[in-house]
């Protein structure tokens, strides 16, 4: 089973070796949930996390009890956890991380 919260680009914003600010940009989820909340309100859910989440969803496969999604966020410094947490307070559970995009970006406060 894989550990979805250990990676170092799962949070909000994270340091490399060098010190520079790593923010995740986007994030592409495959998400099995149940029929209720509906895929609209699933989504403004995920997207009222931050004040710049844009959200796709696509519901890959309907069963009797649940939905089968890709889920996309992009934004300019996604909270994973945050994410994550919210996917789970909703009955859904990430099956994986299928696509990830993160952009390191130099402290302009050092010198």
């Amino acid at each position: 089973m894989n550990d979805l919260t250990g990676s170092r680009a799962a949070g909000m914003e994270k340091r490399n070796e060098n010190d520079n600010a790593v923010y995740v940009k986007r994030i592409v989820l495959d998400v099995l949930k149940p029929h209720l909340p509906n895929a609209l309100e699933f989504s403004r859910t995920i997207a009222g996390l931050g004040g710049d989440y844009r959200v796709r969803l696509t519901v890959i496969e309907v069963d009797e009890q649940t939905e089968t999604l890709q889920v996309v966020v992009d934004g300019s410094a996604i909270d994973f956890d945050a994410v994550q947490t919210s996917i789970n307070s909703m009955g859904g559970s990430i099956h994986s991380i299928d696509e990830v995009e993160v952009q390191s970006e130099v402290d302009a406060g050092r010198g």
